[in-house]
C-alpha cells in the first residue's frame, strides 16, 4: 500500500524544465539565478519554448544563453531594444524579450530603450536594477542612490556632482507605446510569486500585440555592495525600495 501511494505522489517543486545543467557563474545570493528560473517557467507555461528569442547584451546576464534553453542573440552594450525591435518586426509571431542591467539599459542604452518604447514595439524589456555596474567593477550607475558608495563614488553619490537617480520605469509610463510597466523584486517568496505573475502578464501582452511591456526587478549586488546576501536583502528593503517602490505603474 505504501509503495502505491509513493508512486502516485507528484513533485511539488522541481527545476524549471528549460533551465540547463550549466552551473551559473553568478555570485552567491545574486538575484539573476532566481529570475532565470522564473523566466524559464513562464516560457514553458505559456508554451513559447520554440517561439521565444531572448536578447542579452553586455552585463552580468551576458551568459544567459548558457542557462535558459531557448534561442538567444547577443547585443552590443545597450543596444538590446534595437535588436529586439528588428527581430519582432521580422518575426511577429515570436516572443522577443531583452534581459538588461541598469548600467546597460539606463545609461549606455537609454536612447534605444526610450525610442523602442515610444514606438510601442511588441517586446518585453526585463530591467535588472541593482543600483550599480555589477560586472565591470561596481561603478556608479544612473540608478545609484544618493549617498550610496561605489567604486567611482567612494564618498557616496552627491547629487550636485553626479546628478540624481534615474527612475526609468516612471519615465516610460508617459510614453503612449508602453502598455505595461511594473516594478518587482525576488528577495522573498511572496515577491517571487508577484514577479513571476508580472513576467507572465508582460509576455502575454507582447504576444497579443499590446505594445511594449517593461518589467523592472529591483535586485541586490552583494559583491558590489560589499555585503553578505542577507545584509544586501535587508539594505535593499530599507533603501532601494524607498526610491523604487514595488508594484504596477501602468497597465493598459
Amino acid at each position: 500500500m505504501l509503495s502505491n501511494i509513493q508512486n502516485q505522489e507528484q513533485p511539488v517543486y522541481a527545476k524549471a524544465r528549460l533551465l540547463t545543467d550549466k552551473v551559473m557563474h553568478y555570485c552567491p545570493g545574486c538575484s539573476h539565478g532566481t529570475l532565470h528560473k522564473l523566466i524559464a517557467e513562464v516560457i514553458d507555461e505559456l508554451q513559447l519554448e520554440h517561439k521565444c528569442i531572448g536578447i542579452s547584451p553586455v552585463g552580468c546576464g551576458v551568459f544567459a544563453y548558457d542557462y535558459i534553453d531557448i534561442d538567444w542573440i547577443e547585443a552590443a552594450h545597450g543596444r538590446a531594444p534595437a535588436i529586439a525591435s528588428a527581430l519582432k518586426r521580422l518575426n511577429p509571431d515570436n516572443m522577443v524579450f531583452t534581459y538588461q542591467g541598469d548600467g546597460d539599459l539606463a545609461a549606455i542604452g537609454t536612447g534605444e530603450t526610450i525610442h523602442a518604447c515610444n514606438r510601442g514595439e511588441n517586446i518585453t524589456i526585463i530591467f535588472i536594477n541593482n543600483g550599480i555596474y555589477g560586472m565591470t567593477g561596481g561603478q556608479m550607475a544612473p540608478t545609484t542612490l544618493i549617498g550610496m558608495k561605489t567604486a567611482t563614488t567612494p564618498e557616496g553619490r552627491d547629487p550636485q556632482l553626479h546628478g540624481f537617480p534615474v527612475k526609468i520605469a516612471d519615465m516610460l509610463c508617459h510614453l503612449d507605446g508602453v502598455s505595461y510597466v511594473t516594478r518587482q523584486a525576488v528577495h522573498k517568496p511572496a515577491a517571487v510569486r508577484k514577479a513571476k505573475s508580472a513576467l507572465k502578464k508582460a509576455f502575454q501582452k507582447s504576444m497579443d500585440g499590446k505594445g511594449t511591456s517593461f518589467v523592472e526587478i529591483v535586485a541586490t549586488c552583494n559583491s558590489g555592495w560589499k555585503m553578505s546576501p542577507v545584509a544586501a536583502n535587508r539594505w535593499m528593503e530599507e533603501h532601494m525600495l524607498k526610491q523604487y517602490p514595488l508594484g504596477d505603474l501602468k497597465d493598459i
